[in-house]
């Protein structure tokens, strides 16, 4: 048997899902990626925006290692929920490039640390208890969370669901059967109306 790793284990859990939340944005057009599809303007390009930006704080300026070419989003001055959407001269490939050496900064940070290292949250009231570890936890929450809703969204887009690639993590594959599902569930909540 291996050694138990838990640094190891909770990067590669921030790993995978950084994938999975990069994978979502394959083979869409620009205006696919930047269109809003929900009431509060969830986006895809704008989901990977907010992660990177969030993700270079927490693993940066968290543990005094503050990422030098940020982009703009999450600064005082800015425009509520800039982290969210992309401007028009933030193309899909500057801001996945951005996300990939905001990766490379936080793996730096994650790999040179130790667990239980030091940090300060500077927008947490309560900076008691901030660790490498509860950093790496909470990124990995907050990473999959908008995993999940890039999912969604791009579900919305053109159909298209799945965990990874070579995983879709549904029983149903078949778009037949699907279908007959949604509509079995559909007549479910139908049964239930009151109105």
């Amino acid at each position: 048997m291996t050694g138990f790793d838990p640094k190891a284990d909770l990067h590669r859990y921030l790993r995978s899902a950084r994938e999975a939340l990069l994978w979502k944005l394959d083979g869409l057009s620009e205006y696919d990626l930047r269109r809003p599809l929900t009431p509060t303007g969830t986006n895809l390009l704008g989901l990977v925006k907010h992660v990177a930006l969030v993700e270079a704080g927490y693993f940066g300026a968290t543990f005094g290692r503050p990422l030098d070419d940020m982009l703009p989003g999450l600064d005082d001055d800015a425009e509520p929920d800039t982290d969210m959407w992309a401007a028009a001269d933030e193309s899909p490939d500057l801001i996945v490039a951005f996300y990939r050496r905001v990766w490379a900064h936080s793996d730096t940070t994650i790999e040179t640390l130790e667990l239980d290292a030091p940090g300060a949250v500077p927008w947490w009231p309560d900076n008691s208890g901030v660790t490498l570890h509860r950093i790496l936890v909470h990124m990995i929450a907050e990473t999959n969370r908008h995993a999940g809703h890039a999912d969604i969204t791009r579900e919305s887009v053109d159909g298209a669901v799945g965990m990874r690639p070579d995983i879709s993590n549904l029983a149903l594959t078949d778009p037949a059967q699907r279908q007959a599902y949604h509509d079995r569930l559909q007549k479910l909540a139908e049964s239930t109306r009151k109105d």
